[in-house]
């Protein structure tokens, strides 16, 4: 029987030296052979169900020969379809046909049959045939248990409501139905789960790469209080409580992901509105190599954070990745031979040879106090979660003069800005010149996906005035765009990659800072000294064509600036050290 990869390989769809490469990356990711392929972008899902069909001598269903209406068995739980990626796709006599993503798998065969008593065969799926196909059951049973549970609620007391609530949140449609909320999560790739009630009913919305998108299919509105009560009691909320907003957070295992959900809940003046953060903990990348760093970027980097001491920053709004850079930048440092310690609200993931401590504003240890406590634990690298107020800015500048290096977050706009802020929360800029090294601005723009993006040619106006002269390479004129395909959910994007800014402080740039320039001026000057903004880096990976230019212009459109607006800030930095222009 030939292996996958040289049926794909006599197919002329990969090279020898694709199979090389893969298996390195499957010693490393442990997935199977083809879905390691698939995750390096060197062949599509459907060249490699294909190529499984032909090795495993089982036939691939086709995406037009799945039922429109779910085939209902009894004996065969949603929990075990869902859990196995397996669905019912035809039945003939006796014989019940299911479409599976690992249909050499012995135990689904036998556990198919031994539930059924009849004899089942097991075909080839592609993974978002299946899934589509088991969201219909989703979408049917929804309907169902929102009609069954439409008036249970109807005049009963507070303490019978919320005993009701227990009871509900303890039955088998709740938990199903928080449970398929939450597996459609990790099928869809979202960061955040949104449940909110609204005049006109409960939304349920996901946000994917970014951006938030509408669920089709909504739970009914009578169920809003079932549900909110079961993340509750998931999250050890208090259930009765829902006059005022209350945390928690969820740890669970879905398909084979260890997922940490740190859950929010608000009251509205509809019900109460519920976040969910999806953190999952095996596909986190902590190198800094996959960070979507520039080349040259890095370089610099990497060359601050293997300083002995000092302030690094890093810069940008909520979800930008800040913190995953933070994490991925002590990953790559050696913590068998530096005693590195963290504060963190909250500890997101748990480092190997790293000591964390979690931010306890209920017992009052917060950021500054625990700061204190830490620079007696003789610690080489601090990493501090935010810079939120004076007293933990001053302690961390002080941290970096008395010999450790400090890794933080600040909330700014631009790298250059976070100087302004330090001297806004009372740190002198003689301090500041002494202890900061350098400031990392960050965004997140989603990826092209590449099984329907498409080239767009340009003429010299719109490179022009979006200033990508400087990155295209002589004789290229085209650039890809999104289109939206089955692939990516029609969005046309599928994954992110971040683009960057990094302000180094030099010598140069110290005179610059204790000049009294403002933020403005410190951006002009660092531009003046090679620093590659967060459009430019944007407009480098568009040529490359990891992105699109409307991407790069909706994450950064508060960066960009034309060639007259940087001659006019260079001018008037001139002005304010009282130089000639360059």
């Amino acid at each position: 029987m030939s292996k996958i990869g040289e049926l794909l390989v006599q197919q002329g769809k990969i090279s020898e030296r694709d199979v090389e490469r893969t298996l390195l990356a499957q010693n490393e990711m442990g997935d199977m052979f083809g879905q390691v392929l698939i995750k390096l972008g060197l062949v599509s899902d459907q060249d490699v169900a294909e190529a499984l069909s032909r090795q495993l001598d089982i036939p691939l269903r086709e995406a037009a020969a799945y039922p429109e209406e779910p085939i209902r068995l009894d004996g065969v739980s949603q929990e075990f379809l869902f859990s196995n990626a397996v669905v019912p796709v035809a039945m003939a006599g006796d014989l019940i046909t299911f479409a599976a993503t690992v249909p050499q798998d012995p135990f689904i065969a036998k556990a198919l049959s031994m539930a059924l008593d009849k004899p089942v065969a097991i075909q080839l799926g592609l993974e978002t045939d299946i899934s589509k196909a088991l969201q219909r059951y989703l979408q049917a049973d929804e309907q169902e248990e929102g009609d069954e549970l439409s008036d249970q609620f109807a005049g009963q007391s507070d303490d019978e409501f919320i005993e009701h609530l227990r009871d509900l949140a303890s039955e088998a449609p709740v938990i199903r139905l928080v449970n398929q909320i939450i597996h459609r999560a990790v099928d869809m790739g979202a960061s955040d789960i949104h449940i909110e009630p609204f005049e006109d009913g409960l939304h349920l919305r996901y946000r994917v790469d970014g951006v938030l998108q509408e669920s089709r299919d909504a739970p009914a509105p009578s169920l809003a209080p079932a549900i909110a009560s079961r993340i509750k009691l998931l999250s050890h909320m208090n259930i009765a409580e829902r006059r005022l907003p209350q945390d928690g957070r969820i740890m669970t295992r879905v398909k084979g992901h260890e997922l940490d959900l740190r859950v929010s809940t608000i009251p509205t003046v509809h019900g109460e509105s519920i976040v969910m953060r999806v953190l999952d903990r095996g596909s986190i990348r902590l190198s800094l190599t996959d960070m979507g760093f520039s080349e040259d970027t890095l370089a610099r980097y990497q060359t601050l954070i293997n300083r002995p001491h000092g302030v690094l920053l890093m810069t940008g709004p909520t979800g930008s990745g800040k913190t995953t850079t933070l994490y991925a930048s002590l990953a790559s440092l050696d913590s068998e031979k530096l005693k590195i310690i963290t504060v963190e609200d909250p500890v997101e993931y748990q480092l190997q040879g790293v000591n964390q401590i979690q931010v306890q504003s209920q017992i009052e240890l917060s950021f500054a106090r625990a700061l204190r406590a830490i620079l007696r634990q003789d610690p080489d690298i601090i990493m501090i979660g935010e810079m939120r107020d004076t007293e933990t800015a001053q302690i961390g500048v002080q941290s970096a003069l008395t010999g450790h290096l400090v890794l933080s977050t600040l909330h700014t706009n631009t790298a250059a800005g976070a100087i302004t802020r330090l001297e806004d929360m009372g740190v002198e800029r003689f301090l500041i010149t002494s202890s900061v090294n350098g400031v990392l601005a960050q965004r997140l723009v989603r990826t092209l996906c590449k099984h329907c993006k498409h080239e767009v040619e340009l003429d010299d106006q719109t490179i022009r005035h979006y200033g990508l002269q400087r990155f295209l390479p002589q004789g290229q004129t085209t650039v890809f765009q999104a289109a939206g395909c089955e692939h990516c959910l029609d969005t046309g994007y599928a994954g992110r990659t971040s683009i960057h800014e990094l302000f180094v402080l030099d010598e140069d740039m110290h005179r610059v800072i204790m000049s009294g320039a403002d933020a403005t001026l410190l951006h002009a000057a660092a531009r003046k000294q090679g620093m590659i903004t967060l459009y430019e880096d944007g407009l480098r990976k568009v040529v490359a064509g990891k992105t699109s230019l409307e991407e790069v212009m909706r994450v950064t459109q508060d960066q960009t600036e034309s060639e007259e607006e940087a001659a006019e800030m260079a001018a008037q930095l001139a002005a304010h050290l009282d130089q000639p222009a360059a």
